[in-house]
């Protein structure tokens, strides 16, 4: 191993084998934290080649349980995104693209930080179980076209290893190590195609377009090598992706856009994310036919259908797909209104997500406890007039939370001017295997 991390700090190359001595040694506990943590600062300032990343994935991939999707029929597609506040696309797009026909046997994660999980988005509502054994996984996909559980211990294993000792040793912003973390699990996890939705912006851990571009391009390449289509979306956080901050004000907005209403900002994407999921499952389908029939499973209720009839297979409660209140309330609420008149301009991320967490909605660390029911809720986007005393956002929280420094960080961070912002793409455009190609009409605006 001290040759290994000699030879990548002189900016030296990496063959398979040794890729895989150092991911499995690391796993085994053969190789001490000390010398992998100089091996990835080595990683850090030298980079690895589009080679190595796939070599790095693979051995990763191949640490621990890999999911055999075979027996299932059809094209098995998985959806993933970078992370971002207010990202309720998985709890809409999913049961679309299921109700579409798509098999979907998703693995999430748990949020951490100001970025929301969807495993906590799901265990709020009463009853639904997030374990599933592999058995109930498969025959769930089957049955229904899809299934979402938590990320278990034993699917790339050498990821959560890596992943905490990067944590700790600032090695985490590394494109290549990024890349590596996330298309391992993917590929672990057996899907047929892989769909990205790359964040950008400030409430994203890629704060410029050409960062997610990059990024994009190293786990495409990464899925094709490994002989899974994958395309990636790049798109904006410089604002909530919706208007609901927090797990059940998260599932609630995922109910109400299901069923025809709510934020068109979000349902207008997640048609886009469900469209293009579909597209991926029929490659003979063209974007305004894919669009057509995810609208109209909007628009007829069958995407609500489906997502109840997965929360009831789950073991939750369904009724909540018509009766949100049975996802609960938090104990106190506070309102905060506009001072003065104007048009918002812009919105924070990054900082509303902070202020949830002060409201006990996220993690500051992995095992944090969280209140469900915690959150903000947004009553005005970017480019909205408001006038003076009008509602801009309610905060949720606890009976023994103070809300005073989230409502501080709130009002701060909801910009207003005398004139409407300029209006901004919310997809930039898109990477495939034949590289970047940027949106130039029917743009989706913030």
């Amino acid at each position: 191993m001290v040759d290994l991390i000699e030879k990548k700090k002189r900016g030296g190359g990496h063959d398979d084998a040794e890729l895989r001595y150092i991911i499995r040694g690391y796993t085994l506990g053969e190789i001490p934290d000390y010398q992998m943590a100089a091996w990835l600062m080595a990683v850090w300032f030298r980079g690895l080649t589009p080679d190595e990343t796939v070599a790095m994935t693979l051995a990763m991939a191949n640490s621990g349980l890999k999911i055999d999707l075979s027996m299932i029929e059809g094209v098995k597609v998985d959806k993933h995104s970078t992370g971002g506040v207010a990202d309720t696309t998985t709890l809409i797009v999913v049961p679309l693209a299921a109700a579409a026909g798509v098999k979907v046997a998703k693995m999430s994660g748990r949020g951490l930080g100001f970025t929301g999980g969807t495993i906590d988005k799901l265990e709020s509502i009463p009853g639904f179980r997030t374990s599933l054994d592999a058995t109930e996984f498969v025959r769930q996909v089957q049955q229904m076209g899809m299934a979402v559980i938590g990320q278990t211990p034993d699917l790339a294993p050498a990821d959560g290893k890596i992943y905490a000792l990067r944590d700790v040793t600032a090695t985490v912003d590394s494109i290549s190590l990024i890349a590596a973390s996330v298309m391992s699990k993917k590929i672990a996890a057996g899907a047929d195609k892989i769909l990205l939705d790359v964040k950008f912006g400030c409430g994203a851990f890629m704060k410029t377009v050409a960062d997610s571009i990059e990024l994009a391009k190293v786990m495409v390449d990464i899925g094709t090598g490994s002989g899974r289509e994958t395309v990636a979306l790049i798109s904006s956080m410089e604002e909530p992706l919706g208007t609901a901050i927090g797990n059940s004000l998260e599932v609630a907005e995922a109910v109400e856009v299901l069923s025809g209403g709510g934020d068109t900002r979000l349902r207008d994407f997640c048609i886009v994310l469900a469209a293009k999921m579909l597209m991926l499952a029929e490659p003979l389908l063209e974007a305004a036919a894919a669009t057509a029939t995810i609208q109209s499973l909007l628009e007829n209720g069958a995407g609500l259908n489906k997502f109840q009839e997965f929360i009831e297979a789950q073991g939750g409660n369904g009724r909540i797909t018509k009766e949100p209140f049975l996802l609960g309330r938090a104990a106190q609420t506070l309102e905060l209104r506009a001072n003065e008149a104007g048009y918002i301009v812009h919105m924070d991320s990054a900082e509303l997500g902070r202020a949830a967490i002060l409201l006990g909605a996220g993690r500051a660390k992995k095992d944090d406890a969280i209140d469900l029911t915690a959150g903000i809720k947004l009553h005005r986007r970017c480019g909205a007039y408001v006038a003076e005393g009008e509602l801009l956002a309610t905060l949720f929280f606890g009976e023994q939370i103070d809300p005073t420094e989230a409502k501080r960080i709130v009002t701060a961070v909801i910009h207003l001017a005398s004139e409407p912002p300029p209006r901004r793409p919310l997809i930039a455009g898109m990477v495939d295997k034949t590289g970047w190609h940027e949106k130039t009409s029917d743009a989706i605006w913030a």
